[in-house]
């Protein structure tokens, strides 16, 4: 079976004795947390630093999503493999992916995905945390960066499906901010218009505690490319507060 090594970590995986799946898989390491034991299999993250060069090793057992494509499922480390392909094939900034791999062990279905460390660079959640303590001009460039990369990711075609705080990630750069994506597995194309659009974008600002009106309207008015006190960033603001709404009398 042919494994996924990317050119730029092939050297270091090699140095490493680590660029095989039975090495990786063989490799002793502390989990960075608890692993999720749902979907009748285990899912582990493992933090792997190779001198300069850091990756999250992530290894799982019979952890399988099933779609209409895949009724006898598969590890949901290859959907998430795919979506981070295609991302990078959109252009849309998302974590890269190192080394992918799948075996069956004795009816044991087994996959490891190897990412970059996004060493450097913050989740949204550590910055809403700050936020009180940031200047104006960095909660406004941070809300930039957050609308730029939602709208790179729409306009791709593509719905993040869980655009939670936790999953986007920023870092300063230049006079302003960038900002990427992990946790890819739910991606899936945009199919429903403004409606798709609006699920990611509530999903976020749901979950942002620290932003009230104000700062949905600058996202928004990002987002869209319009004045903030335009009827087009208004309507999307009503639309954004009633899912709000819904989702929470429903909860």
């Amino acid at each position: 079976m042919n494994d996924y090594i990317a050119a730029a970590d092939r050297d270091i995986l090699v140095r490493h004795g680590l660029d095989s799946f039975d090495a990786l898989w063989a490799l002793r390491l502390e989990a960075v947390d608890e692993p999720n034991t749902g979907r009748g299999g285990w899912s582990s993250v493992f933090r792997l630093d190779l001198g300069d060069a850091a990756y999250y090793l992530k290894r799982q057992s019979n952890f399988l999503s099933r779609s209409l494509l895949r009724p006898f499922g598969e590890p949901t480390f290859a959907r998430e493999f795919r979506n981070i392909q295609r991302y990078q094939a959109l252009g849309v900034p998302a974590l890269q992916a190192a080394f992918f791999g799948t075996r069956l062990v004795e009816g044991e279905r087994r996959a490891i995905l190897v990412s970059r460390a996004l060493d450097g660079w913050r989740e949204l959640v550590g910055w809403l945390e700050r936020w009180p303590a940031l200047t104006t001009e960095q909660c406004s460039d941070i809300i930039a960066a957050v609308a730029r990369l939602a709208r790179r990711l729409h306009d791709a075609g593509q719905v993040h499906g869980c655009f939670y705080p936790k999953h986007v990630f920023l870092r300063e750069a230049g006079t302003g901010f960038e900002a990427c994506l992990i946790d890819l597995e739910k991606t899936r194309p945009l199919l429903l218009g403004r409606r798709d659009r609006i699920k990611d974008l509530e999903t976020l600002v749901r979950r942002a505690d620290d932003w009230g009106e104000a700062e949905v309207r600058e996202l928004l008015a990002g987002y869209l490319q319009r004045p903030g006190d335009s009827a087009e960033v208004n309507g999307w603001l009503a639309r954004v507060a009633s899912r709000r709404r819904n989702k929470e009398r429903n909860q």
